[in-house]
């Protein structure tokens, strides 16, 4: 079972400890150490295990997360779904419930002892200044873990400065092939799937609907993430015997895409690829449907999720994606997540960028729970290679050689304007196993992975 270490678990020393009070918990967590020392690694700087190390060891009863998240911009329906689940996560962590009451490594009586605090920024979708928000935690209010993205320009940018003052990163929604990629870092970790695989899962479900030997054009965010999902298209679009006819890029922000549309409309092409994110993709869904270019045109829109269907109404019938996570998913991890997430926000349903960041900062505090410090490599070592199956997502590997995940990835088809309800905007088509996914270390985006050290 994922989330289970041998023997004794902090949640074995809480039931255990029962009446004993909090001497009798510290005794017994004390007995959890490899080494025999006191395994609190965070412990008012008391640890001699480990020396001082970004942000370690952490000083007094807390420990501080930051949330760094777009609560303005393209991307702010995103981070606000994203911030309500870190929210949640801190609740959970301090005081137990959603998926800390099933996850062995943790007690929901904080981390390794300490109540969670967290601080949060808004990057306004913006790389600069994401980072100066992310250096703030850092030097100001000292966290120990920064987690957030909606934008893989602000992931990259964030996980780089995290990685130079030793401090994890524990990316949200961020899907470049460069975030696990060219750009990966010893201290970043990612559980969302990448443009590469999206190319995977796709390609073969498009093509078995619409047939091969098709033209399409692309459109594409002109930044890191848009970049390296057009270049994925071609890649497994052409392996099906598509043709691409163009691709251009449009800057990040733009609202009236229809100058952009015109000349997809005289390119020749079977298909447009749509290639944006967030209101961004909402806008440029909408006037593609709005200009007719769907009469003429089959339309695909690779990534999409919840709020952005959403935003774009009637317009998501038929389009073709792939989605982080849904609701919709039947297992028991995705349908307690949307129980207890609407349990706590007045019946809202989870989106799949919500998913990601409870998802993240629960790993973060269980790997350092099995590690039994905050000491930084030691945490990154509790995560690298870990096989886990308690997101909702099948079985995953937390892949050492790059920090990306390997997982299932869902593929999405949007429904009509009068059956969208309830949260659901779109129906899944297939559910891509990691079987059929992925790359090897030496492949792909993550041959031009080089992490860095761990100190």
């Amino acid at each position: 079972m994922a989330h289970v270490k041998d023997g004794l678990t902090r949640r074995d020393v809480v039931k255990v400890a029962g009446a004993a009070g909090t001497t009798g918990i510290a005794g017994l967590t004390g007995c959890l150490s490899d080494d025999g020392g006191s395994g609190d690694g965070g412990g008012g700087g008391g640890d001699e295990d480990y020396p001082a190390l970004g942000n370690y060891p952490v000083e007094g009863d807390k420990v501080t997360f930051g949330f760094n998240v777009p609560q303005s911009g393209s991307y702010a329906s995103e981070g606000k779904d994203e911030l309500r689940a870190y929210k949640l996560a801190v609740k959970h962590l301090n005081n137990g419930g959603g998926w800390v009451d099933s996850w062995d490594d943790l007690s929901g009586d904080g981390v390794l002892g300490k109540q969670v605090d967290y601080v949060t920024g808004d990057t306004g979708t913006d790389a600069d200044r994401a980072r100066k928000q992310a250096s703030r935690m850092i030097s100001r209010d000292n966290v120990m873990m920064i987690s957030g993205g909606s934008s893989s320009a602000v992931a990259i940018a964030v996980q780089g400065l995290c990685q130079k003052e030793k401090v994890m990163f524990m990316a949200c929604l961020t899907h470049s092939n460069d975030t696990t990629g060219k750009d990966c870092a010893r201290y970043g970790f990612r559980e969302m799937f990448n443009a590469y695989m999206t190319g995977q899962a796709l390609a073969p479900v498009v093509t078995e609907e619409y047939g091969k030997d098709l033209k399409f054009y692309q459109l594409y965010a002109d930044y890191s993430w848009g970049k390296t999902q057009q270049a994925s298209m071609k890649k497994f679009f052409e392996e099906e015997g598509w043709s691409q006819v163009k691709s251009v890029a449009t800057p990040l922000g733009t609202k009236d895409f229809s100058s952009y549309l015109s000349e997809a409309s005289n390119s020749g092409a079977d298909a447009l690829f749509l290639n944006h994110y967030g209101l961004d993709g909402a806008n440029s869904l909408k006037g593609a449907i709005q200009a007719g270019l769907d009469q003429d045109m089959e339309i695909v829109m690779p990534l999409y999720n919840r709020p952005m269907a959403q935003a774009a109404g009637g317009a998501i019938d038929g389009i073709y994606g792939t989605v982080a996570w849904d609701s919709q998913i039947d297992n028991e991890p995705s349908n307690s997540f949307t129980k207890f997430f609407g349990e706590e926000y007045n019946g809202r349903v989870p989106s799949g960028p919500a998913q990601l960041a409870y998802a993240q900062t629960l790993q973060y505090a269980a790997a350092a729970e099995r590690a039994e410090t905050f000491y930084p490599p030691e945490v990154i070592k509790q995560l690298e290679d870990y096989e886990y199956s308690d997101l909702g997502m099948e079985q995953e590997t937390m892949r050492k050689c790059d920090h990306q995940a390997q997982r299932a990835v869902p593929v999405v088809k949007g429904l009509p304007k009068s059956e969208q309800k309830s949260g659901k905007y779109f129906e899944i088509v297939q559910i891509t196993s990691r079987d059929q996914l992925g790359y090897e270390c030496g492949q792909g985006p993550a041959s031009k992975c080089e992490l860095g050290s761990y100190k």
